[in-house]
């Protein structure tokens, strides 16, 4: 095994959106939703679930925010990561429809 394989191997997975180590509970989320096409799926806190949820439509996340660094820049994101940055892992909490 390479070094790089052994470091990979012993690294801590993430948020795909809050980059915070994940917890016990983990959800998956299709960056494109399934209603869209999408296949793809990346681990997220469910908090983060579904506050992308309830920001966000999903013919809005297929058209403009399938890629992680665009949704994170929204301002509702921004406002949501900089809250969630210093909670532990398995941290929850209502979440607010922004819609």
């Amino acid at each position: 095994m390479a070094a790089a394989e052994r470091v990979e191997a012993l690294a801590v997975p993430v948020c795909a959106l809050c980059e915070r180590p994940l917890g016990v509970k983990v959800e998956w989320h299709h960056p494109v939703p399934k209603s869209e096409g999408g296949r793809e799926t990346v681990p997220v806190h469910p908090i983060c679930h579904r506050t992308i949820h309830a920001t966000l439509s999903n013919a809005e996340l297929a058209r403009a925010y399938a890629d992680f660094a665009v949704l994170r820049a929204h301002p509702d994101m921004v406002r949501f990561l900089k809250w969630i940055a210093g909670k532990p892992a398995d941290f929850h909490a209502p979440t607010r429809a922004a819609r």
